[in-house]
């Protein structure tokens, strides 16, 4: 699983600890975490050189405080950290720079939500008219019917009449 984390303090051995404070859902979805946990950077794999290193960054150089992605497995092992910079720039570019607000994309919601219900209406008073159409159709044929036994009663009347 993907996290956004901040680097906190090393322990006595030099081993920094990673705060969770966000957690990838989806693809484009992502859920503050709501208690405040933290992992410990000591699974690192090692560089030939000996220096601890996780994915796109040497462990020994994340700083109090820097703001990186780190990669998790089920057992909530470190598996891969990188620096958030490109992720938090390119999140910048994505969405704030077109104007993209949280109130912006809550009123397209809002708004989005508000056509689907008066869609909603038009689609059940189309379903109710074509319920009305149909059933007058039903009567016109039956007054149809009628009208046709009515017209041979009349010429069958009428030929008595004659013969």
């Amino acid at each position: 699983m993907l996290y956004l984390a901040q680097v906190l303090k090393r322990d006595r051995e030099g081993r920094a600890s990673l705060k969770l404070l966000a957690q990838k859902r989806a693809e484009h979805t992502w859920a503050t975490c709501a208690t405040e946990e933290t992992v410990l950077l000591g699974d690192a794999s090692d560089h030939a050189d000996g220096t601890p290193s996780l994915g796109h960054c040497d462990v020994t150089n994340l700083n109090e405080g820097l703001l990186v992605l780190v990669e998790l497995s089920s057992a909530k092992k470190v598996k891969k950290v990188q620096d958030a910079k490109g992720w938090v720039l390119e999140f910048i570019e994505e969405y704030l720079s077109s104007g993209v607000s949280p109130a912006f994309l809550q009123a397209e919601t809002q708004r989005a939500e508000q056509w689907r219900q008066s869609l909603t209406l038009k689609s059940q008073e189309l379903g109710r008219q074509a319920l009305e159409m149909e059933a007058r159709r039903d009567q016109f044929q039956e007054l149809e019917e009628k009208l046709n036994a009515k017209k041979k009663q009349l010429e069958i009347l009428e030929a008595e009449l004659r013969g």
